[in-house]
């Protein structure tokens, strides 16, 4: 049983497992089980040339950083299960108890959070409902996200980066990766605001 199991590898679902990684020496976060289900085969990232991102290189590839990413997870938070080679095909359960099945293994999580990119189809079952045409996309692009408030689909089912309905940029990806994060260690803080800084 994961505490929270983030499905997706791209910039948003790292960004997300990354922050809830880096709380694992906080009170409230040393138990918690952390996972992501890397689905990175389907990400943008693959295709992308970064030269407008605060912080990275200009031309940057967004295929670096797919690599980076895990190997720097992985480095730093080695707690966080990093699960690769599998697609997510269901989802269902409510929260305390989602069941996540994909090709190979059925996981369970108490909380779940899409970090998809947001293409058609969304081939994952259980999340029809809350599917709606992008509202910051052009039209012509034909793309999906799924409905929600304030990142929240519903009670422990997340969502973060273009699927939430944002829109397709790296900066602003990363950021509501990091702000579905800070909302969970929140939830687990007994709804005290929190953030997770390093200092030097």
């Amino acid at each position: 049983m994961f505490d929270v199991l983030v499905i997706g590898g791209g910039v948003s679902g790292m960004q997300c497992a990354l922050v809830l990684g880096s709380a694992k020496e906080k009170p409230f976060a040393t138990t918690k089980d952390i996972g992501i289900v890397l689905h990175q085969k389907s990400s943008h990232l693959q295709n992308a040339l970064f030269n407008n991102v605060l912080g990275l290189p200009k031309g940057k590839t967004g295929a670096a950083i797919l690599k980076e990413g895990q190997a720097q997870l992985a480095e730093a938070y080695p707690h966080v299960a990093q699960i690769a080679n599998e697609k997510v095909l269901e989802i269902s359960g409510e929260t305390g108890n989602f069941q996540i099945i994909t090709n190979k293994n059925t996981y369970q999580s108490k909380l779940v959070v899409i970090a998809l990119n947001y293409s058609k189809p969304l081939t994952i079952d259980g999340l029809d409902e809350f599917t709606a045409p992008h509202p910051r996309a052009a039209t012509k692009k034909d793309r999906v996200y799924l409905k929600n408030e304030d990142h929240l689909v519903k009670e422990g089912l997340y969502v973060c980066g273009t699927i939430a309905g944002w829109r397709s940029q790296f900066a602003i990806a990363a950021g509501s990766g990091a702000q579905v994060a800070t909302d969970i260690l929140t939830l687990w803080n007994d709804g005290n605001h929190t953030k997770v800084h390093d200092k030097v």
